[in-house]
């Protein structure tokens, strides 16, 4: 019968859950109020650079270009439907939270069980969970029977819990193993699963590096294009142009300047690394990620799943006897326990109660795989027995669960009581045993984890009644062992100048032991707890900023409050995580990185880039791949900044010289150059392979363009192009007797020129794919030399397909013409010879 309160004699009648369900809400976590996708479709194409393309597009229709204006558009067109296709996925980290909500729950209602969906949970109902079940809204435990709940998905700690009476279970978390009636606390946005999806939406990624480069880069090449066209706005009047005529003129100039193929340059350069990255298991989910990749300086890796396996092995056994070593790969049976006879003797009889007290745990052999089915400890046991030669026993008997109070089970069967759990639990139980506390001690010190195996003969029907009187059988060693080609990552990490951190949920020492067993652990063996963290974000970017420190027992809180007290440093932090409780961390990092074999949905869907393996190893690879992206990036633009010293020399010299000596290319040849010619080698040399000095030494910090890439464009390359274009030019008009008024003259010598600038980008395209070492090799690249191929067809299509040389304003050279035109090939490769050797000498 119904209560006055609303409770029936089991749980809450249907009306009183019907009443709290209107006064508190569904259980279901807040979509929040995430950006409209119209908002962000219009961001895409209002930066920057977008705004510099459509001026430029604007521009290009005034001064009667209707066809540059459409390409350029296109241009900004694509590139920001790419991009908010890119930024719209991402952004959906929070909304996969709420798909870890159970569809239904089993609840007590009017004295009965029943199934409801999981969003009318109220608080005080009562639920029942078995194994296999996610829990529903943050609850207290009533009734226990051997339950353990896998938290790793909130806290990072790899061992499941078990939780008593009284205690506390979180939303979103599983069920592994046993049974309990809970009663709900809290539900849908009060529950610590909301906490985080709050987290998680709050937590915005900063702006990349590559961003603020190209910033840069575009405010200052604007700028000078749009002082270059009003200076010939001026010049122009003063040689007799009329305004008009002026005006148009030096529009043509500013759009020719402005560098259309920069951004489609640079975004399939990005697209080309991300499917070189993808090709190593490396996904990248934002393309600018590529380059962040290449500046990281800083490293925070969780343990569980990243620095480990998480697997759960019996490494060592010490008996009365003697120790024993186990070998063998993860949860696979096969595997060798190696001691003297009477230690392996011990071993297998050990293992007979460690397989009496986990009746529950095996393993699978599916999809070519060993899996674990139930605790992963108690799995590590069977396989333990498995490699001892014991057959799996047919449990029986009566059984006393672990409590977390004992920290132990029990097992009474024909063969005695059988008894499992912490060495601080069982070992008093026991008789002496001469060695067995200094092992315990040893085996804590190495970072493992050790579960005590206790017998005695009889029975017993309760736990206090059966468990005395102990014989000590012995102690099982377990770890979650390294990856394998975790050691060597860090090594290369620490060459290339990068510093790490382990950040985990897990306990101190174990932590320590990993970090050292990888190398990660710095020379100071720094290992602080979460909750020792200095509160103010200056003190703990102090306190971390430093290599190999590892951060044990920390909530998702402090993994955010971590990355930004690094980045207040000045740090590119690359913060690595699989669980829900990594999402906001990985969201606010410049590079979230997120395993994509075994991490959550969410962990995914808030990283930039997810392993799809699962290795350290293979973040590695990709920082190298984002460094070489950046170096090409930064060839390319050297690439693209000697072509236009070549094409604006022309009307430096119309220019200065008022108007005599006459204009050698027209505005749409400069065009022709910028996307007819050079857009491919360009995207080529955004294809060059990583050298092999890539991951020697700290990343570069400098800008895109700084002193090395402007001596070599505009005081290398770029005058040593001009000089030939403009000498050839010089040279058609004066054996052609400096005729102005023959526009076939002049049409054959800016032909000339035209075509010695496209011969001379061909040898800059060679010259640009090393910083110091000249031209001795055309291999290496492919695509450079199949893009070459089509610089070279386009330059005929120019010159001989009517009606383009008309309409560009140059004639097909003369043979005296391409003979000069053909000169700037060598020109150009001996000046960059030179100057790199004068380069090496100086240093």
């Amino acid at each position: 019968m119904a209560t006055s309160t609303g409770l029936a004699a089991g749980g809450l009648t249907s009306t009183e859950a019907a009443r709290r369900l209107r006064r508190d809400g569904p259980n279901a976590l807040p979509a929040g109020r995430g950006p409209h996708p119209g908002t962000l479709l219009l961001k895409q194409f209002v930066h920057v650079f977008a705004l510099l393309l459509w001026v430029a597009a604007a521009l290009a229709w005034v001064a009667g270009m209707p066809e540059l204006s459409i390409a350029i558009a296109l241009v900004v067109v694509l590139n920001g439907g790419f991009a908010f296709a890119q930024e719209y996925r991402a952004d959906r980290a929070a909304q996969r939270l709420r798909d870890l909500m159970p569809a239904r729950a089993t609840v007590r209602r009017d004295g009965k069980p029943v199934v409801v969906d999981a969003a009318e949970l109220v608080v005080g109902d009562e639920v029942l969970l078995t194994g296999g079940d996610r829990v529903s809204a943050d609850a207290r435990v009533i009734t226990v029977a051997a339950l353990a709940v896998d938290e790793s998905m909130l806290t990072g700690e790899s061992v499941p819990v078990r939780p008593a009476d009284g205690d506390a279970v979180r939303a979103g978390t599983y069920v592994s193993e046993g049974e309990a009636t809970v009663v709900v606390t809290a539900t849908g946005g009060r529950t610590q699963l909301a906490g985080i999806a709050t987290l998680t939406r709050e937590a915005h990624p900063p702006t990349s590096p590559l961003a603020l480069r190209l910033h840069r880069v575009v405010t200052v090449v604007g700028a000078i294009a749009v002082v270059v066209g009003v200076a010939f706005y001026g010049v122009a009047l003063l040689i007799g142009l009329d305004a008009t005529e002026g005006f148009l003129f030096a529009v043509g100039v500013t759009v020719a300047l402005v560098p259309e193929g920069l951004l489609p340059t640079v975004t399939l350069s990005l697209a080309r690394a991300a499917q070189a990255m993808a090709r190593r298991n490396a996904l990248v989910r934002r393309l600018d990620a590529v380059e962040t990749l290449g500046a990281t300086t800083f490293i925070c890796t969780d343990k569980t799943g990243t620095l480990t396996r998480n697997e759960m092995s019996a490494v060592a056994v010490w008996t009365p006897a003697g120790e024993a070593a186990v070998t063998g790969r993860g949860y696979e049976p096969a595997g060798e326990v190696t001691g003297a006879p009477d230690a392996l003797t011990a071993v297998r009889t050990l293992a007979v109660s460690a397989l009496r007290c986990t009746p529950t745990a095996h393993v699978d052999h599916r999809d070519g795989r060993w899996l674990p089915v139930g605790d992963p400890m108690e799995v590590a046991l069977h396989v333990l027995a498995a490699r001892a030669g014991v057959e799996s026993a047919v449990g029986g008997g009566l059984r006393h669960p672990f409590d977390p109070r004992r920290r132990r089970s029990s097992v009474v069967d024909g063969d005695g009581v059988h008894v499992m759990g912490a060495p601080d639990s069982v070992l008093p139980l026991c008789a002496p045993e001469p060695g067995a506390v200094d092992a315990v001690a040893e085996l804590g010190e190495r970072g493992l984890r050790v579960i005590a195996i206790a017998w005695r003969p009889g029975a017993g029907d309760t736990p206090e009644v059966a468990e005395r009187d102990l014989r000590l059988r012995g102690l099982v060693a377990l770890q979650d062992p390294p990856r394998d080609d975790v050691a060597d990552a860090v090594r290369r990490c620490r060459t290339a100048g990068i510093k790490l951190a382990m950040i985990t949920g897990d306990h101190p020492a174990t932590a320590r032991a990993i970090a050292a067993q990888v190398g990660l652990l710095g020379p100071d063996r720094l290992v602080v707890e979460g909750a020792d963290l200095p509160a103010d974000d200056a003190a703990l970017g102090g306190l971390l900023d430093r290599d190999g420190v590892v951060v044990a027992r920390v909530t998702p809180e402090d993994k955010l409050r971590i990355a930004r007290a690094l980045q207040h440093r000045g740090h590119v932090v690359a913060m690595t995580g699989d669980g829900v409780n990594d999402g906001p961390a990985l969201r606010a990092a410049d590079i979230g990185v997120a395993m994509g074999a075994s991490g959550t949905d969410v962990a995914r869907e808030a990283a930039d880039l997810v392993l799809l393996d699962d290795h350290f190893g293979t973040i590695v690879a990709a920082v190298e791949l984002g460094r070489a992206t950046f170096a090409n990036i930064r060839r390319f633009l050297t690439y693209h900044l000697t072509d236009n010293v070549a094409e604006l020399t022309p009307f430096a010299l119309w220019a200065l010289s008022g108007g005599s000596f006459p204009l050698a290319l027209s505005v749409l040849q400069v065009l022709a150059l910028d996307i007819g010619t050079d857009l491919l080698p360009a995207l080529a040399l955004g294809a060059e392979p990583p050298s092999r000095r890539t991951m020697d030494g700290p990343a570069r910090t400098g800008g895109l363009i700084d002193r090395s890439v402007l001596r070599r464009a505009f005081g290398v390359l770029g005058p040593a192009e001009a000089l030939v274009s403009m000498a050839a030019f010089a040279i058609v008009l004066h054996v052609g007797g400096w005729d102005l008024d023959d526009p076939v003259l002049l049409a054959t010598a800016s032909g000339t020129a035209f075509t010695a600038i496209v011969l001379g980008q061909l040898a800059n395209a060679f010259a640009c794919r090393s910083a110091t070492h000249p031209v001795t090799t055309w291999r290496g690249n492919r695509l450079l030399l199949g893009a070459i191929a089509f610089e070279v067809v386009v330059l005929f299509l120019f010159l001989y397909l009517p009606p383009l040389p008309h309409l560009l304003g140059g004639n097909p050279p003369s043979a005296l013409g391409w003979a000069l035109a053909a000169a700037t090939i060598p020109v150009v490769l001996l000046v960059d010879a030179g100057a790199k050797s004068m380069r090496r000498r100086s240093k």
